[in-house]
């Protein structure tokens, strides 16, 4: 059990920490959640919103025992590292501890057909004996869904420090930031591009800061019964998982992983090596932080206002340094639709798609109904298939219509693997798609009308000019007329 200094609560910078609370609060229970009511944990927690989440989830999880952290200097940490996030639209302490949850429940929510590793190979506090954890189970996961029909957990297959340097680099890895991108902060020659030369910029500052922060009080150190080689390997695997945040290394990152795990004579994920083991974990932070458009629409929409409206205060600070105002960042032509298609085709999409094919995403096997091939309307994007590798169907043949006749599951080439994020990022795609169409459609038939009032204009024009002169000429006409002599006749 999780010693609690004998006391019902903890006082942290003025802040009374009640550990039994926490420990059963209803909103902090459901972190095994993907559609987590963040908002909801803001408005009850407040300012305590990242330091409650990292306290939350290391007791859950079993941390505190497995690395006899103080709870104390923990909290002390947290509540100084949350107090580090500054008040910004999108990246702040809320930010951070969505995050950390994301980064919890990949790790920890049942993943169908994945390869569990051997208990006595991992000192995980999250090994939990499956169907796909057996003593002969191979080390190097492929994904393939159809091996069997059972689940395994992600986080299983990690040391417990690879484990909780995971959790860690979630809740610093934007730590003390401005609310402006590598791009502006390199632009305006800002102290941080300058210090680390223009590469990685924010990553290697969150890194830096939150290291630097924890270095700086012994009151904070909750590492403290952690060895010197520990703290080396716990401290370089922070700093490699925030400077994987970096959206610039994103397609590098994510066709690493592509290689390793889902290409043609791709060798699968070694889980006895250290450097897949980081990789795979690189996909896991990278997946929580951009996680926005895989969530619930509700909770989608809102994060893409807060990152909309810190994109538009930097844009307003570019035109007040009188620089070009940087795409989407125009608080005067607003493109948010835009924006978000963008955003999901790029980047979002090809990391979840490759994480999902990868075998790591969590999820439910289903039923699929018995349809003909001709009438199947299954939607690829927002499920994965089970599949066979076609030796084992043929080998399989003979004894086929044997399993067919006893009641159970249905044969595994009829069952898929339902994800909610696969779902909702469908979902949420198709949104901003139609949206956008509405945004263009509206843009052309403004441009129609206006079109067509300056044709109305321009004839108008015409016909004032044409009508001016003919009354021009009607008055010339006349004025002749009366100037002309009198031609009088008489009698000679």
């Amino acid at each position: 059990m999780l010693k609690k200094d004998n006391i019902p609560g903890l006082l942290v910078n003025g802040h009374r920490f009640e550990l039994e609370s926490l420990d059963s609060d209803p909103l902090l229970n459901r972190i095994s959640e993907w559609d987590y009511p963040i908002f909801d944990l803001k408005e009850q927690a407040k300012d305590l919103i990242l330091s409650q989440m990292c306290y939350k989830i290391f007791h859950e999880v079993g941390l505190f025992e497995a690395f006899k952290i103080p709870v104390h200097e923990f909290l002390n940490y947290c509540h100084a590292l949350e107090s580090g996030y500054r008040e910004k639209p999108y990246h702040n302490r809320m930010h951070a501890a969505d995050v950390l949850q994301g980064v919890y429940y990949l790790t920890s929510q049942p993943i169908p057909g994945f390869t569990q590793i051997p208990s006595d190979a991992t000192d995980s506090p999250l090994h939990k004996t499956s169907e796909s954890s057996c003593s002969n189970a191979s080390l190097a996961h492929r994904p393939s869904f159809a091996a069997e029909a059972s689940y395994g957990v992600l986080g299983a297959n990690y040391p417990a420090l690879e484990l909780m340097a995971l959790y860690a680099a979630a809740a610093m890895h934007d730590y003390d930031h401005p609310g402006r991108t590598n791009a502006f902060l390199v632009a305006t020659y800002a102290p941080q591009a300058v210090l680390y030369n223009d590469r990685s910029v924010l990553e290697n500052h969150h890194a830096a800061a939150a290291w630097n922060l924890f270095l700086s009080r012994p009151e904070f150190n909750f590492l403290c019964h952690l060895d010197t080689a520990e703290f080396k390997r716990f401290r370089f695997l922070v700093i490699e998982l925030i400077l994987a945040t970096d959206l610039k290394r994103h397609f590098e990152i994510v066709a690493e992983f592509n290689a390793k795990a889902n290409e043609d004579e791709a060798p699968g994920i070694d889980w006895m090596s250290e450097a897949d083991r980081l990789l795979a974990m690189n996909m896991c932070i990278k997946l929580a932080d951009i996680n926005g458009p895989c969530k619930r629409h509700d909770i989608h929409v809102q994060w893409t206002h807060r990152i909309a409206e810190e994109f538009y205060e930097q844009g307003d600070e570019e035109a007040d340094l009188g620089l070009q105002v940087s795409p989407y960042m125009d608080r005067k032509n607003p493109q948010l639709a835009k924006l978000q298609e963008s955003f999901i085709t790029h980047l979002v999409a090809p990391l979840c798609n490759a994480y999902g094919e990868g075998g790591l995403l969590p999820g439910i096997w289903e039923d699929e109904p018995e349809t003909s091939d001709e009438n199947d309307s299954s939607d690829e994007t927002d499920t994965i298939v089970s599949r066979r590798d076609s030796e084992d169907v043929t080998s399989s043949g003979e004894n086929t219509s044997k399993a067919d006749a006893k009641p159970g599951p249905r044969p595994l080439a009829q069952r898929k693997v339902r994800c909610l994020q696969t779902i909702h990022l469908r979902d949420n795609y198709d949104y901003w798609v139609e949206v956008y169409k509405r945004e263009l459609e509206a843009e052309e038939k403004e441009k129609a009308k206006r079109e067509a009032e300056e044709q109305k204009e321009m004839k108008d024009a015409e016909e004032k000019k044409d009508g001016d002169e003919a009354e021009m000429e009607t008055i010339e006409e006349e004025a002749i007329q009366r100037l002309s002599p009198t031609v009088s006749t008489g009698n000679c």
